[in-house]
């Protein structure tokens, strides 16, 4: 079972790379691992809740169930002690990848209020960070049952050596880059 994203990056989008940047074999060519979602949630330490709900809500968008992060030290500045609860996050590749980016840059990314594109700075290795204040711009996401805005970092992992690559792979896929 391929997705639509999945055949054309075999159709279109790896000649089209291998032409801009003259690769000489199919497996110089980038392209995307994974996909990581992350939500850092500072507020569960006071309210156990917000996890559960952050990991619901995670795996309603994504179709993976997602996992709870847990702190790595004490930091008594921010009541935090080593091994408690503080965020969610969710691994995806392959099709359930393909699927989420299909569905991110058709869907969700449209629903934001004045939106203009997103930034293009990449990490200096080909891959890119994408910030989200809320989490209801997913369609999956019921806003009646929504107790609190939370937001959250995408990431998207390619196997691209410079950030030029990284950034022509991301923008045939379709993310509408600021120009």
């Amino acid at each position: 079972m391929s997705t639509t994203l999945q055949k054309k990056y075999e159709e279109t989008i790896a000649p089209a790379m291998t032409k801009e940047f003259n690769y000489t074999t199919p497996m110089q060519v980038p392209r995307l691992k994974k996909i990581v979602i992350n939500q850092g949630l500072g507020e569960a330490t006071q309210d156990k809740k917000i996890i559960e709900t952050s990991i619901n809500e995670l795996t309603a968008i994504t179709g993976q169930k997602a996992v709870q992060t847990l702190s790595k030290k004490d930091i008594s500045n921010f009541k935090v002690r080593k091994k408690m609860p503080i965020g969610a996050r969710v691994t995806l590749r392959r099709d359930k990848m393909y699927e989420f980016l299909e569905r991110l840059v058709r869907v969700a990314l449209p629903r934001i209020r004045d939106f203009k594109g997103i930034e293009g700075k990449l990490d200096g290795r080909g891959n890119y960070t994408l910030g989200i204040t809320e989490q209801i711009i997913f369609p999956e996401i019921n806003i009646d049952n929504i107790s609190k805005l939370m937001g959250m970092n995408i990431t998207f992992v390619t196997s691209a050596n410079t950030d030029e690559e990284g950034y022509a792979l991301l923008k045939h896929f379709g993310l509408p880059f600021k120009k």
